[in-house]
Formats: structure tokens, sequence, C-alpha cells
């Protein structure tokens, strides 16, 4: 069973955002930004690519609730999913990264040197 399969079960402990019979949101141990918020689906979905479309139609719904919930629907925030072992995907639970809470860097962001490329 994996680390994320055992937080639903509450066989380990987590700091729970949000929660219904389908999903959870709960705050990343290790947090990138002011809010870091994991939201996974409480069936274990191994990846993105597996993922059937009623399962990410109940997750979008969720995920839009938690960012209301967390105050960031309207400043904006990041929703990051790794996808398999290339993609970095560290956990084989299909997972969502919710970060915000401030301005967020972006590495690949275009600056004005790079406009006319």
């Amino acid at each position: 069973m994996c680390i994320f399969c055992k937080i639903v079960k509450s066989e380990i402990p987590s700091n729970k955002v949000d929660e219904n019979e389908d999903f959870l949101a709960f705050n990343d141990l290790y947090p990138k930004a002011p809010i870091h918020v994991l939201i996974i689906p409480k069936a274990h979905v191994e990846c993105f690519q597996d993922v059937t479309p009623s399962i990410m139609a109940g997750l979008t719904s969720f995920t839009q609730g938690v960012a209301s919930k967390l105050g960031v629907d309207k400043s904006g925030y990041r929703l990051i999913t790794n996808n398999g072992l290339d993609g970095g995907q560290e956990v084989n639970h299909l997972h969502f990264h919710l970060l915000g809470g401030g301005k967020l860097r972006w590495e690949h962001q275009h600056d004005e040197s790079h406009k006319n490329i």
C-alpha cells in the first residue's frame, strides 16, 4: 500500500485542509511556497496517465474548492502534477501540488530580452 493510501486510511497522520468522500487535500511536509497542498483522489490511481475523465471531473471541482478555501482562487496559484519516473513522480499515487500564497517564481518565465525570439 502506498503512503498516500495510508494517509487516506488514517494510518499515517496528515494536516488535512479539505476532504470529501472521494478526495483529500493536505499540507505538504516540505512546502515550496507559503501555501503548498497535495490533492489526491482517495481511490488509488497510479498516475495522471491512468486517471479516468470522471475522476478528473470530480478532482477539478474539488481542487477549485480548495483554492477558494485557501483564498488563492482570485490571486492565483500553480497546480502541478508529475507523471512517471521521467516526469519526476516520487509517489505512485496521482497527486497535484497546489502552490500559492504569494508571487511564485518560474525559472522558465520569459523576460524582455526574449520577447523577439
